[in-house]
């Protein structure tokens, strides 16, 4: 899955690059952000996993 991680990083690049231009933003509210887009990524992988195996027959 490299497209994957590849997508992956340029989101979290675009947000890097994004978030200090707002001032209102402050550091937790920055790594809050991140942390729910990192476990809604890994979430949406989990749930594409299991649709997978179940597609398949593995479970």
């Amino acid at each position: 899955m490299p497209t994957v991680s590849i997508q992956l990083i340029l989101v979290l690049t675009s947000l890097l690059l994004v978030l200090p231009v707002v001032e209102a933003v402050e550091a937790g509210d920055a790594i809050a952000l991140l942390l729910g887009v990192v476990l809604s990524i890994t979430g949406i992988c989990a749930c594409l996993g299991v649709y997978a195996r179940k597609r398949n027959g593995q479970m």
